[in-house]
């Protein structure tokens, strides 16, 4: 078995080497998987992509702006059966990442979206971003009848061929709303699997590429128009 992670990144050379590192390589090891590391970076200007590639990854320049953007690329060129996402700062558990897979495998899972509110570390999210997250996942459970309590984490653990039964990539949005609206799509879809498991978040390496206001309006606004459509 294959299992590709994928990692968006842009000028995060403090925490694109700790989080490769993280993962437990000597379990994949014993269990026989194939690992693959695929960093999808936006034309960083710092040395996340030298660091990223040093630490065994492959590396594709993605210049095109957005997050949904990066994982589209990344998702489209990944060759692993088994996909698993998570960000470039070291906030998510890469070191759990294995534990999940297992987990994945052993319950005949397609998709595991995690829960970064059972376990925050101090300092890894403000009172702020909590509201907000709280905001935004209360609006998807009610818009969409889902019963998730993180909409926007970005870590997924997913069976590739999942990717086949729900819309075609390309359609997907190319911004931030992409974290909640691949939850829409697998969530809803008649043949996937899908379930939250608890999670960690630890505390960021780098700065902050997040704008609260501007990100939490424009996923908020997402969600309605998702909505829209998927009615008609």
């Amino acid at each position: 078995m294959k299992v590709t992670v994928v990692i968006p990144t842009l000028n995060e050379e403090r925490g694109i080497g700790k989080t490769i590192d993280m993962i437990n390589k000597e379990y994949f090891r014993k269990k026989g998987w194939e690992l693959e590391i695929l960093v999808v970076d936006g034309n960083s200007t710092d040395k996340t992509r030298e660091i990223a590639e040093k630490k065994g990854a492959k590396v594709i320049i993605e210049p095109r702006k957005g997050y949904g953007r990066a994982y589209k690329t990344g998702l489209r060129e990944a060759k692993g059966d088994i996909i698993v996402t998570g960000d470039a700062d070291a906030t998510y558990p890469f070191d759990k990442i294995h534990e999940y897979i297992e987990y994945l495998l052993n319950n005949n899972l397609d998709f595991l979206t995690t829960n970064r509110f059972a376990e925050i570390k101090k300092g890894a999210m403000s009172v702020k971003h909590r509201f907000g997250n709280l905001i935004l996942s209360l609006t998807l459970c009610i818009l969409f009848q889902i019963w998730i309590k993180d909409s926007q984490s970005g870590m997924w653990i997913f069976r590739r061929e999942t990717l086949n039964k729900v819309q075609p990539l390309e359609k997907f949005d190319d911004g931030m709303p992409f974290s909640e609206e691949i939850k829409i799509e697998m969530f809803k879809a008649k043949d996937v699997k899908a379930e939250e498991i608890p999670s960690t978040l630890y505390v960021r390496e780098g700065e902050a590429k997040l704008q609260s206001f501007r990100d939490g309006w424009a996923n908020l606004k997402f969600l309605f128009k998702k909505r829209i459509r998927w009615r008609y």
